[in-house]
């Protein structure tokens, strides 16, 4: 089978409390097998990307390995209508445990963790908002 050419070499949301963000997105991603690999301070505020333990986001890493960022902003956050970004898990137990994690870490419930027919068959997500609003999922199609 070809290796799938990632469509997003990475992608950043602003967020308000930088220090809040870190630990609810270090919670959140660990289940799914990702933490954080890079940090940085930024003109326009500090920055943090995940990914695969030992992976760097390029140009210095893999390109598109290290997608994820959240940048610290002065302003008032207000994600937009409809936005929603999904991670993929290994499992429904990680799909479980990233729902547990990010309720813990002051994250709201948006959708426990559950199959979603409607969805497709053995879609099983759980969905969040983040301090900030932002709506996150995690999605496996294990165990189907």
């Amino acid at each position: 089978m070809t290796p799938i050419q990632p469509m997003i070499e990475h992608m950043s949301i602003g967020v308000s409390d930088y220090a809040r963000s870190l630990g609810f997105y270090d919670a959140v991603l660990a289940p799914l097998g990702f933490v954080r690999v890079s940090s940085h301070e930024d003109p326009e505020g500090e920055s943090a990307c995940w990914g695969p333990e030992g992976e760097l986001p390029s140009p210095e890493g893999t390109p598109g390995a290290a997608p994820f960022w959240i940048q610290h902003r002065a302003d008032l956050i207000t994600p937009p209508p409809g936005f929603h970004l999904c991670f993929m898990a290994p499992t429904r137990r990680a799909v479980e445990a990233f729902h547990a994690a990010g309720l813990a870490a002051g994250g709201r419930d948006a959708g426990g963790p559950g199959l979603r027919p409607h969805y497709g068959e053995g879609y099983f997500a759980a969905f969040l908002f983040d301090p900030d609003g932002w709506k996150i999922e995690a999605v496996t199609y294990t165990d189907a």
